[in-house]
C-alpha cells in the first residue's frame, strides 16, 4: 500500500507540475490534475490539504532537483551558470513555474523555506571564496549570485518577439554566451 500511496503522491506532482507551468497558481484546476494523474480530487486534499499546499509541494521539488543537479561550485561559476542554462533547456517548465510563483506570490506569504536555505547556502559559499581571494569583491555575494543566477536565465526571459531574433543562435551559442558573460563578470 505504501508503494501505490507514493505512486499517486508523484502522480500527482507530476501532473501539478504540468498544470501549474502552463495555467499558474490561480488558472490552475483541481479537475485536470486528478484526471491527468488518474487519480482524483480527494487524494489531492488528502495529501497536500488545497492547490496551494500542492504548488508547494510542487515548487519545493523544483528547488530540490534543481540544487541536488545543480550544486554550485563557487571555484567554477561560469560552469554553474551553464548547467543551469542546462536545466532551464531540458526543463523549460522550470522557468514558467518561477514566474507564476513570482507573479502569484510575491510578497504575499512567507518565503519557502527550501529557497531560503538553498540561496543562503550558495551566498555563504561565494562570501567564503570572496574571502580567500578565489572571487571578485567588486560585487557583494547577493549581487553575484543574482548575477549569476539571472544571466543562466537570460534566453529563458526574451519575449516571443525577441525569441525569434535568436534562430540563427545554437544551444550551444547561447550557453557560451552565459557563461561567457558571467566569466567577464568575474574578470579583474
Amino acid at each position: 500500500m505504501v508503494g501505490d500511496a507514493q505512486a499517486t503522491r508523484q502522480r500527482l506532482l507530476d501532473a501539478a507540475t504540468k498544470e501549474f507551468a502552463a495555467y499558474g497558481i490561480a488558472g490552475a484546476r483541481v479537475d485536470r490534475i486528478a484526471a491527468e494523474a488518474r487519480s482524483n480530487k480527494a487524494q489531492i486534499y488528502h495529501y497536500f490539504g488545497n492547490k496551494d499546499g500542492l504548488f508547494d509541494a510542487v515548487f519545493n521539488a523544483l528547488v530540490a532537483n534543481t540544487v541536488r543537479e545543480v550544486p554550485i561550485d563557487v571555484t567554477d561559476l561560469p560552469g554553474y551558470a551553464g548547467r543551469l542554462f542546462d536545466g532551464y533547456e531540458a526543463h523549460p517548465e522550470v522557468t514558467r513555474l518561477a514566474t507564476w510563483y513570482r507573479l502569484e506570490r510575491a510578497g504575499s506569504q512567507a518565503p519557502l523555506e527550501s529557497i531560503m536555505t538553498s540561496n543562503k547556502h550558495k551566498i555563504d559559499e561565494i562570501e567564503r571564496a570572496q574571502r580567500a581571494g578565489l572571487l571578485t569583491t567588486r560585487y557583494t555575494a547577493v549581487d553575484l549570485l543574482a548575477l549569476v543566477v539571472h544571466q543562466a536565465a537570460l534566453w529563458t526571459a526574451v519575449t516571443p518577439e525577441f525569441a525569434t531574433l535568436l534562430d540563427r543562435h545554437s544551444r550551444a551559442h547561447r550557453r557560451k554566451i552565459v557563461t561567457d558573460a558571467v566569466a567577464a563578470l568575474l574578470a579583474p
